[in-house]
């Protein structure tokens, strides 16, 4: 808990800072990490998992899908 807390307190701390920020560069290079750090989560997945998801696109294109009220039954224990 104490770790969620500093997280947010940082958090907010930094957002803050931010509000009253007036230099460009800074801003600028703010937005440069941001655009760095969004990475796209198909490039950190396994393969095996990729080919998983494509799988499951093919299957469901093709009609083979399972009702949701099906597949809660299934899983209804882990929900």
């Amino acid at each position: 808990m104490d770790i969620e807390l500093n997280l947010q307190n940082t958090k907010l701390e930094l957002i803050q800072w931010l509000s009253t920020l007036d230099d460009a560069s800074i801003l600028e290079k703010i937005m440069d990490l941001r655009k760095r750090e969004a990475k796209d989560w198909w490039n950190s997945i396994s393969e095996l998992e990729k080919q998983s998801i494509e799988q499951g696109i093919k299957e469901a294109d093709a009609g083979k899908l399972t009702p949701h009220s099906n597949a809660r039954k299934l899983y209804e224990k882990w929900l």
